[in-house]
């Protein structure tokens, strides 16, 4: 029998992405995302999986949404908190609401989920939970939610990392530069620049030079939840086209 993975933010992106690679790699993946109808396309790559629709800020909904993938497929002992919102905007701009949404999506949603999937894992004596930052979390201007969600994250996944591991549950985190989704593009957008043009400036500040695809950290994912990344634990993995500290 295959391991279940469970997906967050699985509909389009990176969690897209990274749900196809999970199913490659041979596990049976649960697509999560707020609007279950828009995981179709991603579910039609992943054979024997599900979508499964859930806010991930919401207690109860995290809780039914668990149940339901450890009945229909089995316990999960894959983790994917890839759900995530952007609310930009200058400090002086930014609203109260824009500060609680992104950190209820990105934080209390990681949280949510981890707890929930953990009591599996724990009984299974092995699980792996990726959770994805960003290279916001070292700073960037007009997000100071967003990048103090994604700095959170990495605090996050550190102490999973100490709390779980010695139940064989292993810890990580990815942190994306800039990579080509419909957010990079509502980003363009905001700034009043064409997405080509956005790119292109991107991209020559990127040492490899070119921009990331949603599949560059779907790579990455793919190996901390593999079985051969028993002893990494508590790590942030840059995947970011060149050096970030």
């Amino acid at each position: 029998m295959s391991r279940v993975a469970i997906v967050t933010g699985g509909a389009r992106g990176i969690g897209a992405a990274t749900a196809r690679r999970l199913a490659a790699d041979g596990l049976t993946v649960a697509v999560l995302d707020l609007d279950e109808a828009a995981c179709a396309g991603t579910v039609a790559d992943c054979p024997g999986g599900i979508a499964v629709g859930a806010d991930v800020a919401d207690e109860a909904a995290v809780a039914a949404a668990v149940e339901r993938v450890a009945t229909e497929l089995g316990a999960p002992s894959v983790l994917v908190n890839n759900a995530g919102v952007l609310r930009d905007n200058l400090i002086f701009k930014m609203s109260a609401g824009d500060w609680d949404t992104v950190m209820a999506v990105h934080l209390r949603g990681a949280f949510l989920m981890s707890r929930a999937v953990q009591k599996h894992m724990v009984e299974q004596r092995y699980g792996r939970i990726v959770n994805v930052s960003s290279t916001s979390a070292l700073g960037n201007r007009g997000q100071a939610n967003y990048a103090a969600a994604k700095a959170g994250l990495q605090g996050f996944t550190k102490t999973l990392a100490i709390e779980l591991g010695p139940f064989g549950v292993t810890a990580n985190a990815v942190a994306p530069g800039f990579i080509v989704t419909d957010m990079t593009a509502a980003t363009a957008e905001r700034m009043g620049v064409g997405f080509a043009e956005f790119q292109e400036a991107a991209a020559a500040q990127i040492p490899v030079r070119r921009p990331g695809r949603p599949e560059d950290v779907a790579h990455a994912v793919s190996f901390l939840a593999g079985e051969d990344a028993g002893f990494v634990s508590g790590q942030v993995l840059y995947v970011a086209g060149g050096p970030r500290c």
